[in-house]
């Protein structure tokens, strides 16, 4: 059972990984004008909390893959996955006050998928 807790923890903490790479990557680098017409959200927010979400984001994936591989530190990408967590209540949040509630199924999908880290990587870290 541990073996497999521990596949589905790299599974969904890469898949993880992954995306937050990319979109974190892109709110540290991109301008405001360039995140506009995927992240309609950015017209509200000031670039400096746009790119740190983006460095916290980066740091999140960084930490889901980074201590369980190296095996320093695992506790990590359990705090990793819960930050996720936040980040995507937060952005929920912003979605709702900005009369975008259909836009939360991607929020809400990463939220269950980063919660299901936090809980796989408890049960074998």
């Amino acid at each position: 059972m541990e073996v497999a807790m521990e596949i589905a923890y790299w599974i969904v903490a890469g898949l993880l990984a992954v995306f937050y790479l990319y979109a974190g990557g892109k709110k540290v680098v991109q301008s405001q004008q360039q995140l506009l017409p995927m992240m309609g959200w950015v017209d509200t927010v000031p670039m400096p909390l746009v790119r740190t979400i983006g460095v916290l984001e980066v740091l999140g994936a960084v930490g889901l893959i980074l201590p369980p591989l190296t095996d320093i530190a695992p506790a990590l990408a359990v705090a990793a996955a819960v930050g996720l967590v936040l980040i995507q209540v937060g952005g929920i949040v912003v979605h709702v006050r900005r009369g975008e509630a259909r836009l939360i199924g991607l929020n809400i999908g990463l939220l269950v998928a980063a919660a299901a880290a936090a809980w796989l990587g408890t049960t074998w870290l």
